[in-house]
């Protein structure tokens, strides 16, 4: 077994191979950017390694820096996490030229599931299930139109590098390809530096279940099945293991396949392969065909962990320190049900657009298990994927374990970002969801359900006042005497798009009278929360830079203008378009001058690995462009301002 290992990764799965490695008496060391010099991942390895400057470019990318760290802190084996340079070929033979263990497949197998049209050839000469499409290397676009056609719509196009759902359109048809096509490419182009892409038959009631497989280069075994259809945009959110509905013989099915791709590239370490299933008639041995092949660790890994008890860090560092498969396929138990939630710093009613932020509060509830690389007061960043933290539960059946997820939600506090925390509770709460009902188009078509909130009790809202104006730490056994009476003050609230004037008398140490309109509640703050006047029990919650948040089962977060600060005038930036985030401005589209329609694209802002395009609101005549392309930007940056046409 090795003495040390460099983990070339940052964030969450830094902070969870380290906790392996220690556990089996391995040496870490952890590199970071600028950014992360102070993080939780640099702070738990036993050595930490400054590699460059913010952008993954400049650090985590940059194998040289990481090589050399790995030499020069005594590391025998470099472990990649995911992302990154975890499926990078050239970094892996890099990493053995320098006499140094890649704890991951060899390069001839990430090549070989790299790009995804050479794969999926690849996967049919072993016998494994495709999709029917268009792999070939034509990539002219009349060509991949008339692809396009034979296969008939709806197709998906897939950029045959990459993965995460980018460079994937959805085409419903022919009308609408080439403009598809030239933006999956695009992002293509953006995110892997190759646009080629790849044509397939879409599936009309998709399911995407997926097997962990391992191998240690000579033989394989499968982990059993993760369920990961719960997704929007063709990104993961919750995923849980064994699938609902799987049977034995889809299992097995489904397991020969996945060992068999495997095998067909004398795959060594954790991978998945991943399938994409007909649900419209139920979980059938003949409705599975092959999607792709991760050759790496999956974010989703711990629910695999949590069925069959089985540490796959700890299978990872044992193969690449060259022993066998620990088990054999008939020794790997399946017992109970797991569910992992992806929690985000994200705005759900902005489009789910992620989001950035200082935590002043963060906690996790007990009874669940969390992988986070985060702390309360960390900065999240617009350098790197917005994850604040991975949300696992398990139990006997999936209804204990959805239940328990259901409460582990509801029981965790982050205040200082907006985050996607609601929308993962109401998920935890469909119907369909409960049922085991699941396929990939869920969640776009009950989107409006799910992201719908009610209005605040006027608990809340007192709740949320008393907060703003510090009422815990009001301790003047004086405080609110005053010889001509209540002194009220006003506080204005905004939560969800209503606004809320609350009146607010101190009345002595700690408690506040509340009015809400004819409204009084009398409210009191105490060392485990406040209690409310109809509020059903003590509410917590924190206060941070322009607000309040209040915790439980459905977490509200509520901004609180200062009272001194100036307002501007209404409608003064009605006609400019901001950058709803940090990042960097990718493409502009127009130019001074240009008439442009409601809904024209007018350019593409890059943050956190995904592009956004920033369209008209409405129709009119661009006056000014104040950004140019490759422009770095901050969140609120004026980027077009319009004026009316004539």
């Amino acid at each position: 077994m090795f003495d040390t290992i460099l983990i070339a990764n940052r964030g969450e799965i830094a902070c969870r191979i380290i906790r392996t490695a220690r556990a089996m008496g391995v040496r870490t060391v952890a590199v970071c950017s600028e950014a992360d010099r102070d993080s939780m991942h640099a702070r738990a390895a036993d050595h930490a390694v400054l590699i460059g400057g913010p952008a993954p470019k400049d650090s985590y990318l940059r194998g040289d820096a990481i090589i050399e760290a790995a030499l020069a802190t005594g590391a025998q084996a470099i472990h990649p996490g995911y992302g990154f340079l975890s499926e990078n070929p050239d970094f892996v033979d890099a990493v053995e030229a320098a006499g140094l263990v890649f704890i991951g497949p060899p390069a001839s197998a990430i090549r070989a599931m790299g790009l995804k049209d050479a794969a999926k050839a690849l996967m049919a000469e072993a016998g494994v299930p495709v999709v029917p499409g268009y792999h070939g290397a034509n990539q002219d676009p009349e060509h991949l139109s008339g692809a396009a056609d034979a296969i008939g719509y709806p197709v998906l196009i897939k950029a045959v590098a990459g993965g995460g759902g980018k460079g994937m359109r959805l085409v419903e048809s022919s009308a609408r390809f080439m403009e598809a096509l030239e933006s999956a490419r695009g992002e293509a182009a953006t995110a892997f530096g190759n646009d080629a892409v790849l044509i397939e038959k879409f599936v009309a009631q998709p399911r995407h279940i997926e097997l962990q497989v391992f191998g240690d280069g000579e033989g394989a075994v499968h982990l059993y099945e993760r369920d990961c259809s719960l997704q929007r945009r063709h990104q993961k959110v919750i995923e849980e293991a064994p699938a609902p509905g799987m049977t034995e013989d889809m299992r097995a099915a489904m397991g020969q396949a996945a060992v068999r791709a495997a095998q067909a590239i004398g795959y060594k370490g954790a991978g998945t392969v991943e399938f994409i299933v007909d649900g419209s008639r139920g979980l059938r041995p003949d409705g599975f065909w092959f999607m792709e092949m991760n050759t790496r660790l999956q974010v989703e890994h711990p629910v695999t962990e949590a069925v069959t008890g089985i540490d796959l860090v700890e299978w990872q560092l044992r193969v690449a320190a060259g022993e066998g498969l620990p088990l054999r396929q008939d020794e790997i138990p399946l017992r109970g049900h797991a569910f992992e939630a992806r929690l985000y710093a994200e705005d759900v009613d902005a489009g789910f657009l992620p989001a950035t932020g200082r935590l002043a509060h963060l906690a996790f509830p007990e009874g669940a298990r969390v992988d986070t690389g985060v702390r309360a007061d960390d900065v999240i960043s617009p350098w790197y994927d917005p994850m604040i933290a991975k949300i696992i539960t398990e139990g006997p059946t999936r209804a204990v374990a959805l239940k328990r997820l259901e409460a582990a939600l509801a029981g965790t506090q982050v205040a200082g970002t907006v985050t996607n925390l609601a929308f993962l509770g109401a998920l935890t709460r469909h119907a369909g969801f409960r049922a085991g009902e699941v396929d990939t188009g869920l969640i776009g078509r009950d989107l409006e359900t799910l992201c719908a909130s009610t209005a605040p009790a006027p608990w809340e809202w007192a709740a949320a006042a008393a907060l703003a104006v510090g009422l815990e730490q009001i301790d003047d056994p004086l405080a609110g005497f005053a010889i001509a009476g209540r002194v009220w003050q006003e506080r204005r609230l905004v939560c969800g798009g209503t606004e809320q004037v609350v009146r607010l008398a101190v009345t002595g140490p700690g408690q506040a009278l509340l009015r809400l309109g004819e409204a009084e509640l009398e409210v009191a703050a105490l060392p485990e929360g406040l209690r409310v006047g109809g509020a059903p029990a003590l509410v917590q919650g924190a206060r941070h830079a322009g607000g309040v948040t209040l915790f439980g089962a459905v977490s509200r977060v509520f901004d609180a203008p200062d009272p001194l600060a100036r307002q501007t005038a209404a409608g003064a930036e009605a006609d400019l378009v901001v950058a709803p985030m940090p990042g960097l401005v990718k493409a502009v589209f127009v130019s001074a001058g240009d008439t442009v329609a409601q809904g024209a694209r007018l350019a593409v802002l890059e943050a956190m690995k995904m592009e956004h395009t920033l369209a008209a609101a409405r129709a009119g005549v661009v006056a000014e462009v104040l950004v140019g392309e490759g422009a770095q930007i901050e969140a609120g940056a004026a980027m077009v301002r319009l004026e009316e046409g004539e």
